[in-house]
């Protein structure tokens, strides 16, 4: 009897086993999506869209806001970790864990979207009306836009995935694209987008057509395509719907879709923005890695420069550091992806290069004085791009912004001393180039 049963336990175990080694052996890769069997009714078709905006709120709370801030003059490394002492630095090892987990982070939110938009047209259910259907094709293009255009902005050309990844072998064969080509896709998907996407409503934690018009004037800055980033700037400008608040703070004390945000990422309870920890110190429950440079806090405390935008920092002496991640002391205070304010200094950058100077600095103006500081002295074009650039500076000091605007400019060299171009892309991630020989590394790593 004993050796019976001593034998089925172990029949019984051996298949557990196999069982079990098949069902990890069969697991789906992290950075597979769901099939078109996974999105066949409206519930699906809803969730997936969800899903999408969760990847991108992923790389918005900690790794991507951390590559446009701590690697500039605004911000300086006050931690322990490797990982952003090399940032702080510009000295980025191609596995760096930061830009590893943003790079690897926007590829899953595009492949989210790309699923979207693959699968919802196929869908027939009566509960899914053509007009909820176009919204919801309309922000998965608006994601996958916002997804190539962090990916283009950071590292350059990309691969352009344009298909959901149900089989590791659709990767095959995709070189990187230029940095033009990646730029022109990011302009095909916004086209799309705006076309499928809803006039403006209440909420402003989803994308409508202001959304898209709005990434779509930061892409033509960046393009330095200066009428058309002038032109999508004042459409958003012109509505309504978005005004600045005053006073500054209001923005983001309020906390939440305020009319200064044409777009923000919304966070819950049940899940977290905890990005606000690498700012805050520890007596108050932070790990204060990120700090505000003694350069930015005199600006910001200078009332001819930071005017009431000193509320973006508390503490004294050694101690201050930045508080726009946690008004809330929750962790569900949003991510501020776009405000009105940068699209009237990217009209004001875009009026000022084509010799609208006075329209420049009236631009200009209006966010000096919302922030309580005195109209600008500038009058000649180079004193006024050096003002918006000051400006950029000061207003979005803690959000994806200096790293971005300086390498865009080509001005990274003379503010940061970072003389070596290479650097003002991030490497790709050395896992990346060994699983995919049609992945090629940046110059210079």
């Amino acid at each position: 009897m004993k050796t019976a049963y001593l034998k089925n336990t172990l029949l019984i175990a051996a298949l557990l086993v196999a069982t079990s080694c098949k069902k990890y052996l069969e697991v789906v890769p992290n950075n597979a999506l769901p099939t078109e069997s996974a999105i066949t009714d409206a519930g699906t078709a809803r969730a997936a869209i969800i899903g999408a905006y969760d990847r991108v709120q992923g790389y918005y709370a900690s790794s991507y806001p951390t590559l446009g801030t701590i690697t500039t003059d605004n911000v300086i490394f006050n931690g322990t970790l490797s990982e952003y002492l090399q940032l702080d630095q510009n000295a980025v090892p191609t596995d760096n864990v930061i830009t590893v987990s943003a790079y690897q982070s926007i590829y899953r939110a595009i492949n989210s979207a790309n699923s979207v938009i693959a699968y919802v047209p196929g869908v027939q259910d009566a509960q899914l009306t053509n007009t909820e259907r176009n919204k919801i094709l309309g922000e998965a293009y608006f994601i996958r836009a916002l997804g190539y255009f962090d990916l283009a902005r950071g590292w350059g050309g990309v691969q352009l995935q344009l298909k959901p990844t149900t089989d590791l072998s659709v990767l095959k064969g995709i070189k990187r694209s230029t940095l033009d080509q990646t730029y022109d896709q990011v302009q095909a998907d916004l086209v799309q987008a705006e076309q499928l996407l809803p006039e403006d409503a209440t909420t402003r934690n989803r994308a409508q057509k202001s959304a898209a018009r709005a990434l779509r004037a930061r892409l033509h800055l960046y393009r330095k395509q200066w009428a058309d980033a002038e032109n999508y700037a004042t459409q958003v400008i012109s509505n309504t719907k978005y005004a600045l608040v005053k006073p500054y703070k209001s923005f983001f004390t309020a906390p939440f879709q305020t009319s200064e945000s044409v777009f923000e990422l919304a966070y819950s309870v049940n899940d977290r923005n905890t990005y606000w920890n690498l700012w805050y110190p520890s007596s108050a429950g932070g790990q204060y890695t990120l700090k505000p440079s003694d350069a930015l806090v005199a600006k910001l405390n200078n009332p001819a420069i930071g005017g009431s935008r000193n509320t973006l920092i508390a503490g004294t002496g050694s101690s201050v550091y930045g508080v726009l991640y946690n008004t809330t002391s929750t962790s569900v205070d949003p991510s501020y992806l776009i405000r009105i304010a940068e699209l009237y200094l990217i009209r004001a950058e875009a009026r000022a290069q084509q010799g609208k100077l006075a329209d420049a600095a009236a631009d200009l103006n209006i966010i000096r004085a919302r922030a309580d500081v005195a109209a600008t002295t500038a009058t000649t074009q180079a004193q006024l791009m050096q003002a918006i650039e000051d400006e950029n500076g000061v207003e979005f000091a803690f959000e994806a912004h200096r790293w971005f605007d300086l390498t865009r400019t080509e001005r990274a060299g003379a503010v940061l001393g970072l003389t070596n171009r290479n650097y003002w892309l991030f490497p790709i991630p050395y896992s990346d180039i060994l699983s995919d020989p049609d992945v090629t590394q940046n110059p210079g790593y």
